[in-house]
């Protein structure tokens, strides 16, 4: 900023509106050495005050000078289509010199660019400021970081507005998934709306290239394309909402600051789906228990998207040195690892592959801590064996011991996990519920719907407090729990 020892002690004391210092994170040498951390000034607030100063006002952020304010400009000019090592962007001739702007949202994109147009010599292309955009909405349209070339390394916000008014024209604007290069190039003023089309992304990409790769049977294709067509319509949804958001949520918008320069392709959307469910199940399900390396990276896009493909409980992770898990081992069978054991090792080294032939359940034992971990997928129900629900263990998750001398992960549906204790506020009510169910009837595929309402108060209060891990709840303790309605609870009066 050029400001001496003797000009910064006189601004803090007059200027009530000079950023106040702040103290830096101290390092590790200074953490050892015993010394203080250094105080100083953010760069960005100092830089955003001198824009709104009067004496500094010609060194601060160039687009957020109160001078622009309410004036009238000389018609901008377009000056074309660049590509950029940032992301495509359109340069403008304005009365403050070009402003580019690149039409990406990845971070720092505005400084990068600026940096090294400084480098080049500070007038390369007579750029003065670069924008890029942030992905949310400001009052005056697609919200914007600025960079100036005269201070590269600081950003700030800048209204697409005032970039509007400097250009003389209302500004472009693509959706995120159709912003690239051979679709922004395609724009000039008072050009048409390019029609693109939604590319698939690497997913996407992978799935088709698994089903057309011969690997697998009709049922694995089936279930390959048809996730691989929900992710391109999602997509396209995507696109879609992005637009309603950012072009027509505001008709002021639309037109007078913003141009909608492309829509996706329309023709063949939304992409057809399978209808037979047990067919889709079937092919996943193949696909889940084969051995092929074809396999891995689809299942592993499948489970991150849709956890109801497989039929398997949440995923779960439990130390293999407590009591309940080194119990529970002692049922499950050694076996050669399946897609889904390789999905759930990940990149683990040094693991083993287990089944659980009661429930089916797929497990894998992680060596790298010193105890171990196990890392398997919760059963959605437990087998019919005539045995009866003996008692609930609340360790790392909740377990079920049965008459018959088992001891079994808690039943859950795909998406939900089962936890107990403290919540912070929320309530054990899935927990609750699920072993509520379990009292009834061992071997039912247990529901969580309207958990909230349908779990026994009694239970959710026992399950609601901070037991010692390993603690061992009864039948005769859960069905007391059960029957007791805590209508004289003061917060559940209120």
């Amino acid at each position: 900023m050029g400001i001496n020892a003797e000009e910064l002690t006189e601004l803090i004391d007059s200027d009530e509106d000079f950023p106040a210092q702040r103290q830096d994170e101290p390092s590790p040498f200074q953490y050892a050495a015993g010394e203080e951390p250094d105080w100083g000034w953010d760069g960005r607030g100092v830089y955003r005050w001198a824009a709104g100063s009067t004496r500094f006002r010609d060194r601060g952020a160039l687009l957020l000078n109160p001078d622009l304010d309410g004036r009238d400009f000389a018609v901008g000019q377009w000056i074309g289509y660049r590509p950029t090592p940032q992301g495509p962007a359109m340069d403008w001739q304005t009365e403050l010199g070009t402003i580019r702007i690149i039409h990406t949202t990845e971070h720092g994109a505005a400084s990068a660019m600026a940096e090294e147009l400084a480098e080049e010599g500070g007038a390369a292309h007579g750029v003065v400021t670069v924008c890029a955009l942030v992905g949310d909405i400001g009052w005056s349209g697609p919200a914007l970081l600025a960079a100036d070339i005269a201070q590269p390394k600081l950003e700030y916000e800048a209204s697409w507005g005032l970039v509007m008014k400097l250009a003389g024209h209302a500004l472009p604007w693509w959706p995120g998934l159709l912003r690239r290069a051979d679709v922004i190039s395609q724009w000039s003023p008072g050009a048409q709306v390019t029609i693109a089309e939604v590319l698939p992304d690497k997913q996407e990409a992978t799935l088709r290239r698994a089903a057309e790769s011969g690997a697998f049977d009709h049922a694995a294709r089936t279930a390959l394309t048809d996730l691989a067509n929900a992710l391109r319509n999602r997509r396209v949804e995507g696109v879609d909402s992005d637009i309603r958001i950012f072009g027509r949520h505001d008709p002021r918008l639309k037109g007078e600051r913003l141009l909608i320069a492309a829509q996706h392709r329309a023709e063949g959307y939304p992409l057809p789906r399978i209808d037979d469910q047990e067919l889709l199940a079937e092919g996943w399900r193949a696909i889940a228990s084969s051995q092929l390396f074809e396999a891995y990276e689809p299942l592993r896009i499948g489970m991150l998207h849709d956890s109801r493909l497989l039929p398997y409980g949440p995923q779960t992770e439990v130390p293999a040195g407590l009591a309940t898990s080194r119990r529970w081992s002692q049922q499950l069978t050694a076996c050669a690892p399946t897609t889904l054991h390789a999905v759930l090792a990940g990149d683990a080294e040094d693991v083993t592959f287990y089944t659980d032939e009661v429930t089916g359940i797929p497990a894998v034992r992680r060596r790298a801590h010193r105890q171990g971990m196990w890392i398997f997928l919760s059963p959605l129900r437990l087998p019919e064996t005539g045995a009866r629900l003996r008692s609930v263990v609340l360790d790392d998750t909740v377990w079920i011991t049965t008459t018959d001398g088992r001891i079994h992960p808690g039943p859950c549906t795909p998406s939900d996990h089962l936890w107990w204790g403290d919540g912070w506020g929320d309530r054990p009510t899935e927990a609750a519920w699920v072993i509520s169910q379990l009292l009834d009837n061992l071997s039912t595929k247990v529901s969580l719907r309207d958990h909230w309402d349908r779990a026994p108060r009694g239970l959710m209060h026992l399950l609601n407090h901070q037991h010692p891990y390993g603690t061992e709840l009864s039948r005769a303790m859960l069905e007391n729990a059960r029957s007791e309605s805590h209508h004289d609870d003061p917060e559940d009066a209120a």
